[in-house]
Formats: structure tokens, C-alpha cells, sequence
């Protein structure tokens, strides 16, 4: 009876001391149709660091950090991410070459020619993929070829649309699910054009829209005209947002961060 107290004990303690994941809405929906360091961080609260191009760093206040669209540098920092999400539109959304300690590297791309299929559980996140075609030099289309990206973590599920280059299908917005935060590249021409992305953004319904992959004001400018009738638009000062669901906007809201490499030292 002691040994088995002890080991009830013991076990109650390892329990205790691990983060687990707050159950978030985003397939319930689908089935019925300045710096802040993560030790900064309260209960079911993320953070999400815009960094570059199509790079946003996700950490949550257990300590761990996703980079999407990786392509092997994001700031001086002091911790490797546990895990990164890449995408082959261009060089800029992927490397051959990750970090050898990065746990879990997540190519939005099958290397075979298949179909690339993630679900990775790390406890306090969920990350999963969704496949969506894209545009080829040599074959005018490629198969799922990009992937969507969708982190469930703090109870909000964040979508990464990658290089989108077409409007999901039904099937795939409803495999995608609800989002509270969608990251979307707004270039206009590499990616979607303005009023196919406009179109799906409004479909998707997010709480907050985080523009990525923009060349400048013009660019930037034009997918906001398309935007304004339906979502509030706020420029934010710094490039790092602290998210919970206690936080997300009353009206769908487009927040613009200006990107800055991550720095954790000097």
C-alpha cells in the first residue's frame, strides 16, 4: 500500500508540472458547416512575433516555439523552435539545410510527390496541416504543393495560409475549421490575387487577420480597400502580439505588425 501511495504520488506530481493544451473550437465549427518572452506570458495566452516575409514565431507560456514558413533564420535568439512549418513557393519559405536540434521540421510538401500529412500533439499545441495546390513553371500546377497550416494552442486556433495560390475548396475549409487568427500573405500576384483573397479572409471570418508576404504600402493598401467594409484595421507599433481568447476583437479586426527579427540577446 505504500509503494502504491508513493507511486500515485509521484505519478500526481509529473501531472502537475506538465502544460497541457486548452481545448480549443476549430473543428466544432467546421463539422457543423516590443519583445515578450514566453516566461512573460499568462495562462492560456500566446504570443506571435511577426519576423519576416511569411515568418511568424509562436511561443507559448510553457516555453515552446513554432516558426512558420522557416528558412533558417529568424533573429538572434537563444532557444532552437521545437517546431517549424516550411512551404516551397520560393527559397524564402523553406531550407534543405534546418537546424539538426530542431525537433520537428513540417514540409508543407510531400518529398515523394504524395500527399503531406501532419499532426503533430506537443501538449500545450496541436499542429496540423491541409494540402492546396499550387502554381508550377514546368506543369502549370502542382498537386499539394503548399500547406495550410493550423496551430491549436491557449484554446485559439491560428492558421497559416502559406503560398496560397487558389481559394480552398469546401472539403478544405471545412478540414481547416474555425480560425480566431489567420496569418494571409497579401502580395496580390505571387500568391492570390486581391479579390480571391479578399473573398476567402471574408469566408474564413477571423477574429484577427495578420497580413504577411506584402512589398510595400501600395501593395499593403490595396488588399486593406477590399477589407475595410467588413474589418476594423489597427496598425500595431510593435512587431510582437499577445493573443487569448479573452482578447480577440468584438468586430473582425485586420492588425498590421511591422516585421522585425527576432532578438533575444545582444
Amino acid at each position: 500500500m505504500l509503494k502504491f501511495l508513493g507511486l500515485l504520488l509521484a505519478v500526481s506530481t509529473s501531472m502537475a508540472g506538465a502544460q497541457t493544451r486548452t481545448p480549443s473550437h476549430c473543428l466544432a465549427f467546421a463539422d457543423s458547416g516590443a519583445r515578450v518572452h514566453f516566461a512573460s506570458l499568462k495562462k492560456d495566452e500566446v504570443s506571435i512575433t511577426y519576423a519576416d516575409h511569411s515568418v511568424y514565431v509562436i511561443d507559448t507560456v510553457g516555453g515552446l516555439r513554432a516558426v512558420t514558413d522557416y528558412n533558417g533564420f529568424i533573429g538572434k535568439v537563444d532557444k532552437a523552435p521545437d517546431i517549424v512549418t516550411m512551404n516551397k513557393g520560393h527559397s524564402s519559405h523553406y531550407t534543405d539545410f534546418p537546424d539538426a536540434s530542431i525537433p520537428h521540421v513540417l514540409r508543407g510538401w510531400d518529398l515523394k510527390g504524395g500527399v503531406a500529412r501532419h499532426e503533430i500533439e506537443l501538449g500545450e499545441m496541436l499542429i496540423r496541416n491541409v494540402t492546396t495546390d499550387i502554381r508550377s513553371a514546368f506543369t502549370g500546377q502542382e498537386p499539394d504543393g503548399n500547406s495550410i497550416f493550423i496551430f491549436e494552442v491557449a484554446g485559439l486556433c491560428i492558421g497559416h495560409l502559406g503560398h496560397l495560390h487558389h481559394e480552398p475548396t469546401d472539403e478544405q475549409f471545412a478540414r481547416i475549421g474555425r480560425l480566431d487568427v489567420v496569418m494571409a500573405a497579401v502580395d496580390g500576384g505571387m500568391t492570390l490575387d486581391h479579390p480571391t483573397m479578399v473573398k476567402v479572409l471574408k469566408r474564413f471570418r477571423a477574429s484577427v487577420v495578420l497580413p504577411m508576404h506584402w512589398f510595400g504600402e501600395t501593395t499593403l493598401g490595396a488588399f486593406l480597400s477590399g477589407m475595410r467594409d467588413e474589418f476594423d484595421i489597427v496598425r500595431l507599433e510593435g512587431s510582437t502580439l499577445i493573443m487569448s481568447q479573452d482578447r480577440l476583437p468584438a468586430r473582425p479586426t485586420v492588425m498590421i505588425m511591422p516585421p522585425q527579427f527576432y532578438t533575444e540577446f545582444e
